[in-house]
């Protein structure tokens, strides 16, 4: 049995053609296809899958059993249908899985990003043995994924799992989602930066770090700056640490996770800066077993998640279970 997963950003598509254990043939990699017309990128998009698929020859144990897709913006996963992604212009409400599956004749899932990376996880990488894991990754925005009892939690309509947008302040700021007060806006890459730009002190060392310039300022700045112990990054970092306790402490709540993996920002700052500090936090906020049980680590996947998380949709089992 040959896999095929697909995994389409903004920017950029990755195709990975697998065996029936996930372990990967052969990838291609080339800019998402962006004309303005969904129906005549995603026919360029088959085309590749073709080309790869042809270039992989028999080295499969068959024909091809399954494509899984992973696609950023809201999904319906039950449809296979992508709604309306932010980041692909022309692209609304379009039937992904059943032009895939006319085109290859091959059952085909599809999963939003950050479904298709908890998926990912929890296969191939830092969530492997768990059944109840939750991802939440600080990026532009923050994303997340949740796998409860072996099973990928959509809700009722497919969009569950979306942690960046719980409210963590009444009236709080405005997020980009057009809501106040959401864990994005005060713990995504972007809101953070910008909050950044406002705030800091134009001769401090995180400034400096940006070359003088402060509207340059991104996080990995402020990073840089507390791990030398700098006062106002420590500063800074330490307040957007708070926000992010008071998004997990309700995810541990309700869900009761045996494992929170964290990615870019967290895995950054690394275990000192960030995951020691954010263990004490939690264990002051929650009940003292669950604090203790919880496990917090950095996602594994960084630089093949793309490959893996198509593929990770592909081996999803019929019912959601995240080991097909």
């Amino acid at each position: 049995m040959t896999l095929l997963g697909i995994d389409i950003g903004g920017t950029k598509t990755v195709l990975a053609v697998a065996n029936s254990q996930g372990e990967t043939l052969l990838t291609r990699r080339f800019p998402t296809p962006l004309s303005g017309d969904w129906q005549r990128d995603l026919e360029a998009l088959i085309e590749s899958a073709r080309s790869l698929l042809g270039e992989a020859g028999g080295s499969g144990e068959g024909g091809l059993e399954r494509i899984g897709v992973s696609v950023p913006g809201p999904t319906d996963p039950f449809r296979g249908v992508l709604l309306n992604p932010p980041n692909l212009p022309g692209w609304r409400d379009v039937p992904v899985a059943e032009r895939l599956s006319r085109a290859f004749g091959a059952e085909t899932r599809v999963e939003n990003d950050a479904n298709a990376a908890v998926l990912a996880e929890s296969r191939f990488g830092a969530g492997q043995g768990v059944s109840d894991l939750v991802l939440l990754t600080m990026s532009t925005g923050v994303g997340g994924g949740v796998i409860s009892g072996g099973r990928l939690v959509r809700g009722a309509f497919g969009g569950a799992g979306e942690p960046g947008h719980m409210p963590i302040e009444d009236g709080g700021r405005r997020c980009a989602c057009g809501l106040d007060g959401c864990l994005e806006a005060y713990v995504g890459g972007q809101a953070w930066r910008d909050r950044l730009r406002e705030t800091l002190s134009a001769t401090g060392r995180v400034v400096a770090l940006a070359g003088g310039e402060r509207q340059a300022v991104e996080p990995r700045h402020v990073v840089a700056a507390a791990r030398e112990g700098d006062a106002e990054a420590c500063a800074a970092f330490d307040e957007w640490l708070a926000h992010l306790v008071r998004g997990i402490v309700p995810i541990v709540m309700l869900l009761e996770p045996q494992r929170i993996l964290l990615g870019t920002i967290a895995v950054a700052a690394g275990e000192a800066l960030c995951f020691n500090p954010l263990r004490a936090r939690l264990r002051e906020r929650l009940w003292p077993l669950q604090g203790d049980r919880l496990e917090l680590r950095p996602i594994a996947l960084t630089e093949t998640l793309p490959e893996r998380a198509g593929l990770a949709v592909a081996l999803m089992g019929g019912g959601g279970e995240a080991v097909g």
